[in-house]
């Protein structure tokens, strides 16, 4: 799994956990709906450090929290 599949999978695991929806996540990180539904694009390169800081602060969890995720825990190298 590459850095940038695991990070899609665990924003849509903390989705599924506080219910919320990219909207809402938006809303709650006050980043752009477009800036976290171009992670999901394929044509994204993974998202900078400020966003994943911003959407952790809308899930109310730290970094740590976030990546402290089996997603993390064998990533290629690609």
């Amino acid at each position: 799994m590459t850095l940038l599949d695991a990070t899609r999978n665990r924003i849509k695991e903390l989705c599924k956990m506080n219910n919320m929806n990219i909207n809402q996540l938006s809303i709650a990180s006050g980043i752009n709906p477009s800036t976290i539904r171009s992670i999901f694009k394929f044509i994204k390169k993974a998202p900078s450090s400020e966003t994943i800081y911003y959407i952790c602060i809308g899930f109310g969890i730290s970094i740590k929290d976030f990546y402290n995720s089996k997603f993390f825990d064998d990533l290629d190298d690609d």
